[in-house]
């Protein structure tokens, strides 16, 4: 069915600075699905983490993690909730 979602949460660690625009260009194009976003720069280790909540079909979860992971100098993993979920209407 078209509104079952699922709550996932996907986690990046970027090693490549120069990652960081198409990384944050990418949360932008599926920001519709994303509840929550959280980053941490670990400026000495030259890292950046980032976790994202987000709300969305499980194939669109899979497809922004994808992407994500074949950036350059990024990985990224992607943990769903057991259940499906159905927006409530109203």
């Amino acid at each position: 069915m078209e509104n079952e979602n699922r709550i996932a949460i996907i986690s990046m660690i970027i090693a490549n600075e120069a990652s960081v625009p198409e990384v944050n260009g990418l949360l932008h194009e599926y920001n519709r699905f994303i509840l929550s976003r959280m980053g941490l720069p670990l400026r000495e280790r030259g890292l950046n983490i980032i976790s994202v909540v987000a709300d969305a079909p499980a194939d669109k979860i899979s497809a922004l993690s994808g992407k994500l992971g074949r950036l350059a100098g990024v990985t990224s993993k992607a943990v769903y909730s057991k259940t499906e979920t159905k927006k409530k209407e109203g």
